[in-house]
């Protein structure tokens, strides 16, 4: 339920969007940030959430993050103007922040010790993500097609509130230890990642070659390098640098950066596309994207965890990038006059079988490379990866549509190539993310979880 609801948050605005810029009253380049703020939040601070699960208890900051995602929820869904929309959004992905690696954490202190569970929760946990994400597309269609789009952020509240009443009974309990917090190298990575999209996001108006443009890349890159030196300084770091020494940790999150870097400007892309070219309702368009949550959830659960015991971690992952890549080449040869038969569903449904065959291998190769009482720090750093690549992707993605058009409201044609740009560009990141695999990941034919085994029995 964690991860279904931290990834569905990132999607159910989207169908809810053209309703949300008329209400709030949100330009067409600064809409992408209804996105943004929740994903910054959730990617920068996810570190930090990762830090606290590890001193303070996995079950407890769990809580805390359901807690603190209702209310964002509420404050997201209660806006009257765009920077108390923006606001509500950051609180939800502070909340999630706190959710995701203690959920990782939970799961692996109550499946660690068996590797042939772990590697089914795995599956479960995995597909969750995707569906979550694209069942946020559908119920966020349902609800502004029936309703209106505050109640896409207040949908949230019930759930947390059922989740709360459930933690006791169902999730592990583990005793605090001590240690220090390093709240300055939170703040630092969460700014320093916010502007570096803003930036980014930014860029097609103030052009790419403006001094403004590159002053606020530097400054963005300066405070992830004042990151970096807190915490090769820190005697009690957010995150030790030297983990990224640990075999394949850097490689698999580099290849889940990748996959969200591509994965998510199709989903947000291809939803614009359905709506302002195809003419597709809310709930149409919610519902044109189900079959890739079928795909996903049936590869994920089904068939994924037998191909990585026959094939190993780095096949898949690699297979799985190239055929996402080719889902995404496909999806660029969208037309203004197309439909929804001959030029979506059939590469949407590649792109997601690439999703589900490299998600779970690169998830599990990150957490399960750590030692266990770095569990959630690993959970923290592999999710910020992928949060981190959701943000940049969909900034770099943003900027390049719009420099082809896809700012230009009511041009079906130049809305295509605009959508035709954004869909290439994340085709060549998952392109790149299948050759570095291969170049990077050390990894043999048997699956990541059974590193575990000997830390789940201690």
């Amino acid at each position: 339920m964690a991860q279904f609801m931290v990834i569905m948050d990132t999607s159910i605005i989207g169908v809810a969007l053209p309703e949300m810029q008329a209400d709030l009253g949100f330009t067409q380049g600064n809409l992408s940030w209804v996105f943004n703020a929740y994903v910054v939040a959730f990617g920068g601070l996810l570190l930090l959430g990762g830090r606290l699960s590890d001193l303070f208890g996995a079950r407890r900051m769990f809580a805390t993050g359901w807690a603190v995602l209702a209310v964002g929820s509420l404050a997201a869904g209660l806006a009257n103007e765009v920077w108390v929309e923006l606001a509500g959004r950051a609180v939800q992905g502070a909340g999630s922040a706190l959710i995701a690696p203690s959920a990782l954490t939970l799961l692996m202190m109550l499946f660690g010790s068996d590797p042939k569970e772990l590697t089914k929760a795995f599956a479960l946990y995995g597909a969750a993500a995707p569906a979550g994400g694209t069942a946020g597309v559908f119920l966020g269609g349902v609800i502004t097609e029936y309703t209106s789009w505050p109640w896409v952020f207040y949908v949230n509240i019930p759930v947390a509130v059922v989740t709360l009443l459930a933690i006791p009974r169902l999730m592990p309990a583990a005793p605090p230890r001590r240690g220090s917090i390093d709240l300055l190298g939170a703040l630092t990575v969460t700014a320093g990642l916010g502007t570096v999209v803003y930036a980014v996001v930014r860029a097609p108006e103030t052009g790419w070659s403006s001094a403004g443009t590159w002053l606020v890349l530097a400054a963005g890159a300066a405070l992830t390098g004042l990151f970096v030196a807190l915490q090769a300084t820190r005697r009690e770091p957010l995150m030790r640098l030297s983990i990224l020494r640990t075999p394949n940790l850097a490689a698999a999150n580099l290849a889940q950066l990748l996959l969200a870097g591509a994965w998510i400007p199709m989903w947000f892309f291809l939803n614009l596309y359905l709506q302002q070219v195809l003419g597709l309702g809310a709930f149409e368009s919610g519902a044109a994207l189900l079959p890739m949550t079928g795909a996903v959830m049936l590869m994920m659960i089904v068939l994924a965890p037998w191909f990585q015991s026959r094939f190993g971690p780095r096949t898949m992952i690699a297979v799985g990038m190239a055929a996402l890549a080719a889902g995404m080449l496909w999806l660029s040869l969208v037309r203004p006059d197309g439909s929804y038969w001959a030029d979506v569903l059939p590469a949407s449904l590649v792109a997601a079988i690439g999703m589900s065959l490299a998600f779970i291998p690169s998830l599990g190769t990150a957490i399960s490379s750590a030692r266990p009482e770095e569990g959630g720090l690993a959970s923290g750093i592999v999710n910020t990866s992928y949060q981190i690549g959701s943000a940049l992707g969909l900034a770099a993605m943003t900027a390049l549509a719009a420099s082809r058009g896809a700012d230009e409201l009511g041009d079906a044609a130049a809305l295509t190539d605009g959508f035709s740009a954004a869909f290439t560009g994340a085709g060549a990141i998952a392109a790149a993310g299948a050759v570095l695999t291969l170049v990077t990941l050390r990894t043999g034919r048997r699956s990541a979880a059974p590193e575990h085994e000997t830390a789940g029995s201690s």
